[in-house]
């Protein structure tokens, strides 16, 4: 088989490029160039740091390695995306977008096309059942799992790719690039924006929408309690960053038309805590033939955490809606609401 590995520089990229290389895969690296290299705004942008590394791995292994640019692609489909969302006071999720719409989307269509899969560093699992179809499941490190953001992704392009490291734990995966000397192989991983490893979300923001003071309103009482500097930098159920004393203090509603920050106080306000999640534009990987109508045992997640909440899956003429067992904190429209049954991410729809 030949395959596509998107490797971004970081030690899971490297790792699976590794193994499926050991495998004895014809594989093929590429790194893709999402950002503009004039872009000094959020500093110096780490992409030439990421190529070196991936260049260096690359001749360690005797790799091809393939630098594609697709800074408009991700300009048009991730970027454009995220700030229209947060602009009209959403919450949106860039790696979602970036997943779909970059790494198994624009790439597949430059280049991915040409092989049988393409590979990356995510953390996931990928079974086929006895008719050859291919599922999505959680992995086996339950802290690193990504399904998450893998769930906007079609049945076709999970159909066409490669998660290595779905077996393995983190600290497997750094052993294995010690043992094999790779020069990234303590490199921290990236908490940034999709590729964008060292760039700030607020700070991406920040450059976007600029700042717009408002006021922040206790929800009880109408009292003003401070000030804020925009209310897009702010999603329900937050409770960092807000400057206020007397708390804990969390934004229980933002105001899209007057610029108001809206906020409750006490550990757990009845206002951030949600039992009823309605669903819109939803995708699925895999829909079972019984998911047709009526109330379904389900586990989900509406944040990329390592638990899953149990509830129920209410489905009447196309409208989706999660019950929760147990109150769910921080239920943010804009983000998304991912849908799971024994282990199986069956994919996600977006908050309402």
């Amino acid at each position: 088989m030949k395959i596509a590995v998107l490797a971004s520089g970081g030690v899971d990229s490297t790792v699976a490029l590794y193994l499926l290389k050991k495998q004895g895969y014809d594989v093929h690296a590429f790194y893709l160039k999402v950002w503009m290299e004039d872009d000094t705004t959020f500093g110096e942008c780490p992409w030439q740091e990421d190529v070196d590394y991936v260049i260096a791995v690359c001749k360690q292994l005797d790799v091809p390695f393939e630098i594609v640019s697709m800074q408009r692609e991700y300009w048009d489909r991730v970027v454009d995306y995220t700030i229209r969302a947060v602009k009209s006071g959403l919450t949106p999720n860039p790696d979602m977008m970036c997943n779909r719409l970059v790494k198994f989307g624009a790439f597949y269509e430059k280049a991915g096309h040409e092989f049988d899969k393409i590979a990356t560093g995510h953390w996931a699992k990928l079974r086929d059942d006895a008719r050859g179809r291919t599922h999505l499941y959680l992995c086996k490190d339950r802290h690193k799992d990504q399904t998450y953001f893998l769930s906007q992704m079609t049945y076709e392009q999970i159909a066409h790719a490669l998660f290595p490291l779905g077996d393995y734990t983190k600290p497997q995966v750094r052993e294995i690039a010690m043992q094999q000397q790779f020069p990234n192989a303590r490199r921290k991983d990236s908490q940034g924006i999709c590729f964008l490893g060292k760039i700030n979300y607020r700070d991406f923001i920040k450059k976007y929408l600029g700042e717009q003071p408002g006021k922040i309103i206790d929800k009880d009482t109408g009292a003003i309690l401070g000030k804020h500097k925009g209310f897009w930098f702010y999603t329900i159920g937050q409770r960092q960053g807000l400057g206020l004393s007397g708390g804990p203090w969390f934004v229980i509603e933002k105001s899209h038309d007057d610029n108001v920050i809206y906020v409750a106080k006490g550990y757990n306000p009845e206002a951030v805590y949600k039992n009823r999640i309605e669903l819109n534009n939803f995708n699925w990987i895999n829909k079972p033939s019984d998911f047709t109508s009526g109330t379904h045992d389900i586990q989900f997640k509406i944040r990329h955490t390592p638990e899953l909440s149990d509830g129920k899956m209410v489905i009447e003429d196309n409208r989706l809606l999660i019950e929760s067992m147990t109150p769910v904190h921080g239920v943010a429209a804009g983000q998304f609401g991912v849908i799971y049954r024994d282990e199986e991410c069956l994919g996600g729809g977006v908050i309402i």
